[in-house]
Order: structure tokens, then sequence, then C-alpha cells
């Protein structure tokens, strides 16, 4: 899922009413609709999608409102970096929206603070097929025996490559070493250096793990991959000043300026333009990915480590809030979203939760796709082995804190083992509150 959109957009979708029964049949209610359920109700529903996103939730919600044509849907897009304190500030003012996307790094604040309805019946509804559904993909959302949320977005981290780049260096595909179980972290660094080529102005580079130079978990994977991580199980301490954090840094250290083979700090360099071997994010860059025509590209899993391969978990869902002032209609909405029509229609942009919908041609041969066969070795035959996004009720704090850690190395003000064990003493307070 994308996190960079620029402004705030409102978009209302209102039903159109068909007028084929003549003047007389105005107010005749859909097929399936109650006759007594015909007064406008609006639903505020709150994402951080892209424009491609809002508009396949335009068609979504218009499809929905064929059979409630009493329902008005608001779609209000929050840049994600804003997303989380947008949604804090709202629930501040008592001005929540009835339903919402959330992250996993959200969930423990908005549970923490009592703003979540609870959705247990829906999965008990037998018209709602919650069997369906992978079983893992709901632990997220439940405490205390009770369920807030329903997902639709479960992502595995994998690398993007470009294959042409890859072949032009004479090197064995990810894939095939990976079949091989030879595609390891110390094979990913030679085949990042062995593609980097070029002078500094416009150069071609092997890798870069960062979306937009704040998105720093999908390192974790390094760490996760060979035992450890950068907190400890129950998230009270940071504990990737270990060999494996201190590993992970100076990994990057030596590919940003050893090999030359990652870009600095600040430089943009998108896959799309050709310019770099790999890419580390969730398997949703896909939809980008797909309007690739210049090269030929595909998906791999992530390097393995002593522990095999343990990819980063992204998993977003659907939440209704408790101050709704529409619980039963926002509640049939959610159903809807998260039922088997709605996560076949967003497996477009999303990996699906649901069994049937992931194992289908309409998610594995989309328009544009890798392989499938591809998809199946780095999404599907992964996601048991993914880890899910860490979080906490301090998160912006700690995210901040982690970011700054980064800062100095990219400084090179000081070796990698100094800046975590400085970054360690920032978060662990944190962690404890």
């Amino acid at each position: 899922m994308k996190r960079t959109l620029a402004c705030l957009i409102s978009l209302s979708m209102v039903a159109v009413t068909s007028a084929c029964g003549g003047a007389g049949k105005t107010n005749e209610t859909a097929p399936g609709a109650s006759a007594q359920n015909t007064k406008k109700i609006e639903l505020k529903f709150a994402t951080w999608g892209n424009p491609a996103q809002l508009e396949l939730y335009q068609k979504l919600a218009a499809k929905y409102q064929e059979s409630h044509p009493n329902i008005e849907v608001k779609i209000d897009s929050i840049p994600f970096a804003d997303y989380q304190q947008k949604i804090s500030v709202l629930a501040a003012g008592r001005e929540l929206p009835d339903i919402a996307w959330i992250s996993e790094r959200m969930v423990p604040q908005f549970m923490a603070n009592g703003i979540l309805e609870d959705v247990s019946d829906v999965v008990n509804d037998p018209a709602f097929n919650s069997a369906d559904i992978i079983p893992s993909t709901l632990e997220l959302f439940r405490k205390d025996g009770k369920l807030y949320g329903l997902p639709f977005s479960t992502p595995p981290s994998v690398v993007f490559y470009n294959k042409d780049l890859f072949d032009k260096a004479g090197l064995t595909s990810p894939n095939e070493l990976a079949k091989q179980g030879k595609w390891t972290w110390d094979e990913f660094v030679k085949s990042a250096k062995a593609i980097s080529s070029g002078p500094s102005s416009g150069r071609t580079y092997g890798a870069n793990f960062f979306r937009d130079w704040k998105t720093w978990i999908i390192l974790a994977s390094y760490s996760w991959s060979n035992g450890s991580g950068p907190f400890n199980e129950d998230m009270t301490k940071f504990t990737w000043s270990d060999k494996y954090g201190v590993e992970t840094f100076k990994m990057l250290q030596t590919m940003m300026f050893t090999d030359n083979s990652h870009p600095k700090a600040g430089e943009q360099v998108s896959f799309e333009s050709g310019k770099l071997g790999m890419i580390f994010d969730n398997y949703s860059f896909v939809s980008k990915a797909r309007t690739i025509k210049d090269f030929k590209w595909s998906i791999a899993p992530m390097p393995s480590g002593s522990k095999g391969t343990v990819p980063m978990m992204g998993q977003a869902g659907y939440v209704l809030f408790k101050e709704s002032k529409h619980p039963k209609e926002a509640k049939e909405l959610l159903k809807f979203f998260a039922g088997q029509e709605g996560i076949q229609t967003t497996s477009a942009f999303f990996v699906p939760p649901r069994k049937s919908v992931l194992s289908s041609d309409a998610f594995l041969k989309q328009e544009g796709n890798p392989d499938p066969s591809d998809i199946k070795q780095a999404v599907i035959d992964e996601m048991p082995k993914a880890k899910v996004q860490p979080g906490h009720i301090q998160w912006q704090k700690i995210d901040t804190e982690i970011l700054s850690g980064f800062d100095h190395l990219f400084g090179q003000t000081g070796p990698p083992e100094q800046i975590l064990k400085d970054v360690e003493a920032k978060v662990d307070p944190l962690l404890k509150k």
C-alpha cells in the first residue's frame, strides 16, 4: 500500500438511482433493500490509499450502493505519515469516521485508547464465511477474547528485482538461488555490488532498502532471519544493539560507502527508472510495478539467514469506531468490504486474507503480474514464515528515535555499535511506558 499522498482528498460517492421505472416509481427500493430503510445515511470511511486504490473503492462502494441506495459513502484519504495522528485528533474531538483502515503499528494505541468497536459477531455470521479467512491474519485484532478488526491486506515483504540487470551482470536470479537454498544475505550483497555501475550522477545501484528514507523496518528481516530482532517478543526492550543489529547496520554502511551499491541518504532512485537492481517492499508495490514497460522484472523471497527466511508482514484491516452514529449500517459495510466480493475486488492491490481468493486466478493472474510461480514462491509460500511488523502505544516516538540512529549512520558520526547503544538508551524508556 502506498503511503504517500500529498493532500487530504475527500470523495463523496452518491448512488445513482435508475429512472427506468418512470416518474411514478422514484421511491421504490432496490432489490434486497428494506422498504423502511430509505432515509439517506452518510458513512465516513478513512484510508491512506493512493489514487488508483481510491478509484477501486469508489467502484466497490458504488456496487454496494446498488443494493443499499440509502447509503452514501464519503472517503477521506489521509497521507500515511499523518494518519495515526489525524485519527487521534479526530478521536479527541469526537469526530471519528464510521469505518477506517488501520495498520499493524496503529493497533496497540487505538486499542489502548478504547476507540475501537468489538466486531466479534461478524465472524460468527455464517453468511460471512469466516472459515475462509486465514486464522493467523485475525490475531493482530484480538484482545481479551474480542475481535476489533478484520484484515484486508496481509503482504509479506519481497524482493522486487530487475531481471535485465541481473542478466546483464551474468547473475543467477534470486528465484533460482532461492530454489537451491543459496539466496542468502551474503549472496544478496554480492549481487548488489555486481549490478552497480556508472558515475555518481545517474548511477545504477544494486539495491535500496528504503521506500522514502523513513521506512526502516524492512531491515529487521536480517535479524529475524538469524533468530533476533529490533525488540524482544513482548516489546519491552530494544534488542537491535546485539550482534545481528550491528551486522545489519554494517551491511548497509558497506553497501553505501564501500561498495557504492546502495543510494546515499536522500537520493531519489526509483525502481521504475531502471536504475535499481533490487528494492525491498511489501507485495502491494506490485500495483505500481505493473506499469513498468521498459525492462523485465519479477519478485523473489527475502534473503535467508541462519534460521531461514523471515519476511516482514505488513498488515492492514478495517475497523469500526465506537462513536459511530450509524453502527448497524457501518457494520454491514464492514462485512461487505471484508467479505468474499470485497476481498476479491481489493486483491488487485492487496494480498488477500481469504484462502479462496489467495489461490484464485483473479489474484495470481492480474494483468502485468509476475509469473504465478514467482508469486507462489515469494508470497504464498512465505506468508506462514512472516513476522508482523511490531507495534506499540509509543510507536511514533520510538520510530523517531530509531530514524535518528539511521541519520547518524548515514552521516557516519560514529560506529554502528555506538549508534545502536545510543538508540537503545532512548528507546528502552519509551517501551516501558
